[in-house]
């Protein structure tokens, strides 16, 4: 992942929409299995999307994968309360 939040935006934002992807597939048709994740696990899934999400500035960040969206993927995928503070 290090290397990732180092490329450039582009990469970054395709990964992201990777990412996206990955949780409705794993929330819809994948039966929440966690294999079909990047990450191979829900909290880290949900941990790297957002450290993906943070690594854009104010101005530059994906307008089709809010904040808030991320963080209802996180109450949906591990079924707990998220944590709503974004880290710039």
């Amino acid at each position: 992942m290090e290397d990732i939040l180092k490329s450039d935006a582009r990469f970054r934002y395709m990964m992201l929409y990777r990412f996206r992807d990955d949780c409705e597939y794993y929330l819809n048709y994948g039966n929440r299995n966690s294999n079909v994740l990047w990450s191979l696990d829900e909290s880290k899934h949900i941990e790297n999307m957002k450290a993906l999400h943070n690594s854009f500035g104010e101005n530059d960040k994906p307008e089709w994968l809010t904040w808030e969206q991320i963080l209802e993927y996180e109450k949906q995928m591990l079924e707990v309360e998220p944590t709503s503070t974004a880290i710039d």
